[in-house]
């Protein structure tokens, strides 16, 4: 019996990994946070503005609230398995979307191996993977873009394999963690 061969193209990766720490007020803890962003990382994070005026939350409308970094190529990998590690590489269905990508997220930023710093304090945050197959670039490139065809999409199921496979996952089918 010949041996199965993998193809190539079906073969699945990690796009990016993008990193969110969403506070929910401007100043002193916003800056914090993108420093705790810049540590974990070594690059300098993004601030998200609100789009709404929420009273109850005292939130204004164009206030940043939140920091977030994009990460690729060997460093996401290793943010993703120090992410998961704190998760016990235990996901809900529910964090797998339609498209294929997953998120998940933290309580402690310290449990990734950052040194406590009393002067920082400590920080939840959100961890969201966008994963691909070879040819994507396809949909996203300037020039004569094409679709990505129904069989070389990927769906929720080819996501949890993935992470079932690559990391040895467990996807739990509850609403919630304990």
């Amino acid at each position: 019996m010949a041996e199965e061969k993998t193809k190539d193209m079906k073969e699945i990766g990690v796009d990016k990994l993008v990193l969110n720490i969403s506070v929910g007020e401007s100043g002193d803890r916003l800056t914090k946070a993108a420093k705790v962003l810049e540590q974990l990382t070594g690059q300098q994070p993004v601030y998200s503005k609100a789009r709404y005026t929420v009273r109850s939350f005292g939130i204004r409308r164009n206030e940043k609230i939140a920091v977030h970094v994009t990460v690729r190529g060997e460093k996401a990998l290793s943010l993703i398995e120090a992410g998961l590690k704190v998760r016990e590489f235990e996901l809900l269905r529910k964090n797998f979307s339609d498209l294929g990508n997953f998120g998940f997220g933290i309580s402690e930023h310290i449990d990734l191996g950052i040194k406590y710093d009393p002067s920082t304090g400590i920080y939840g945050m959100d961890f969201f993977v966008v994963l691909e197959r070879p040819g994507f670039r396809v949909a996203r490139r300037k020039k004569s873009p094409g679709k990505i065809g129904k069989p070389h999409r990927l769906t929720k199921e080819d996501a949890i394999k993935w992470f079932q496979t690559k990391y040895e996952g467990v996807v739990l089918n509850k609403s919630s963690y304990p």
